[in-house]
């Protein structure tokens, strides 16, 4: 799937000074950008869950 993303001057001149230092196309930084932010969140979230229930585990059996 492809999608069209706008950006003023001075973001798009950023985004190809960043994916020139990466040796790589802007079209590229921009989807390990997002690619990266999806992920991120999905394993935060996880990792903070886990930590919520591991921590509450005892309250939580006694509540059930």
């Amino acid at each position: 799937m492809e999608l069209s993303v706008e950006f003023d001057e001075s973001q798009f001149e950023k985004l190809q000074e960043k994916a020139k230092l990466l040796g790589i196309l802007p079209k590229q930084l921009i989807k390990a950008a997002v690619t990266d932010l999806l992920n991120i969140r999905d394993e935060d979230f996880l990792s903070a869950a886990n930590h919520v229930f591991s921590k509450n585990k005892e309250l939580y059996k006694r509540l059930s």
